[in-house]
């Protein structure tokens, strides 16, 4: 009955997920059962006792049999449901002590990942397969959730306090995490990638970081744009957003909540990314998390660049 599970659930990313799926389906063909066997029945008494001319019921008090056994089994059933459940749930309560850790951030509306070398990542990071990984996880602003539908982990990332998940990646490829805790207006587009490959290639992507840095550098900004989170905020069409839009910006001077006037060139782009609050312009609130430390040079030169081609 593979093919039906594989229909259900998403891709089997972990070890977790083998474990999960099993009480998942345990659960399902349980219900499958009992539903055609109630309705069998059900069809069948309102047959075989519908109303007929002249016929009288016997009164029945009780079936002390029937009573005990519709009663019993079920009992054991749910709770052979619950310690496996629980079972399952103190196995990966706890990471193992050479699980990889990783501290994540979630903010309004983006994922942030640091490795333990203090390197940092939005919306993408990449780990080697077969090796266990915890998340240590908080919030900056609001209540979010991490969720990774084929690794079958999800857990709240909730402000001012820490919360982990952890697991096995078992398949290569891109796996998706998702905010399942609605967080504001980009709660939607508050979505980042899992890349798990061979300790070969993840070493490399370390070292050298992703190989598409090396194209034009408005082509690499255009892909920043949605990777980081830029377009929760900022349009390139001209409509206001939560941010300024980003078109036609480019060599004009902008006036600040302080009076000041600045123009818009790759000095000003550059440090209203790493450092927002400098210079926060007119009409529009501090909300801009920093970027200082998460984007690479390429990255940066490619949103700048970008902004630049959007007259």
């Amino acid at each position: 009955m593979e093919w039906i599970r594989s229909l259900m659930l998403p891709l089997q990313g972990s070890e977790f997920a083998k474990e999960v799926d099993s009480l998942y389906m345990f659960i399902f063909w349980l219900s499958v059962v009992l539903f055609i066997g109630i309705t069998i029945a059900t069809l069948y008494f309102a047959w075989a006792f519908r109303f007929k001319p002249g016929r009288r019921t016997e009164h029945i008090a009780h079936n002390a049999t029937l009573e005990l056994a519709w009663t019993i089994i079920p009992l054991f059933i749910v709770i052979g449901i619950f310690f496996w459940g629980v079972n399952g749930y103190t196995k990966y309560a706890v990471a193992p002590g050479d699980a990889f850790q990783v501290q994540v951030v979630g903010k309004k509306w983006l994922w942030q990942f640091e490795y333990p070398d203090g390197s940092r990542y939005v919306n993408e990071i990449h780990l080697p397969v077969g090796k266990p990984v915890q998340f240590i996880m908080t919030s900056e602003d609001v209540l979010h959730d991490f969720f990774i539908p084929t690794m079958r982990v999800k857990h709240d990332v909730v402000p001012g306090r820490y919360t982990s998940v952890w697991f096995t990646p078992a398949v290569a490829g891109n796996h998706h995490v998702a905010c399942a805790e609605y967080c504001g207006k980009g709660h939607s587009d508050m979505a980042a990638k899992i890349v798990v490959e061979s300790q070969a290639a993840y070493e490399l992507w370390v070292k050298e970081g992703p190989a598409d840095l090396n194209r034009p550098p408005v082509e690499v900004g255009r892909d920043q744009y949605e990777a980081k989170g830029c377009n929760t905020c900022h349009s390139i069409d001209g409509t206001r957003g939560q941010g300024p839009s980003w078109k036609g910006i480019w060599g004009q001077k902008h006036k600040m909540k302080d009076g000041s006037e600045i123009l818009v060139d790759e000095n000003y782009v550059r440090e209203s990314i790493l450092n927002p609050q400098a210079h926060i312009l007119e009409g529009y609130e501090a909300i801009m998390p920093a970027f200082q430390g998460l984007l690479r040079e390429k990255e940066l030169a490619g949103l700048i660049a970008y902004i630049k081609s959007l007259q």
